[in-house]
């Protein structure tokens, strides 16, 4: 019988060979995607002190986000992390993809917040 690894125990294994090199300061932090099929989540992350710092996904309540597993609310919520995250005085982050292949929604998100301010 052949065993299979599943697609997600694969991409968290290359999130760990990634978190190995990638670390959030108080003055650079980390940050974070995690996606789901129906919604899409970022945090940005202080690991030295292990503190969230802004967190934003596209299922709030607040929201104006009707699907949040399209490259649509993906860009909608890198463009709520960067406001969020600038009101915070964050300027710079380290971006972790979590394993993830940059593309797709995990590119739209990273590009709306490129281009709503943040540097990485």
């Amino acid at each position: 019988m052949i065993k299979t690894k599943s697609r997600n125990l694969l991409r968290k294994k290359r999130h760990l060979r990634i978190r190995k090199r990638l670390v959030g300061t108080p003055a650079k932090p980390r940050l974070n995607v995690f996606r789901s099929n129906k919604n899409i989540y970022v945090q940005i992350i202080d690991d030295v002190n292990g503190v969230t710092l802004v967190s934003a996904s596209s299922n709030e309540k607040d929201s104006t986000i009707t699907n949040g597993g399209n490259i649509e609310a993906a860009k909608a919520v890198g463009t709520l992390i960067a406001q969020r995250a600038l009101k915070n005085n964050i300027n710079t982050v380290v971006f972790d993809r979590s394993g993830y292949l940059y593309h797709g929604r995990v590119k739209a998100l990273a590009d709306a917040a490129r281009a709503a301010g943040l540097v990485f």
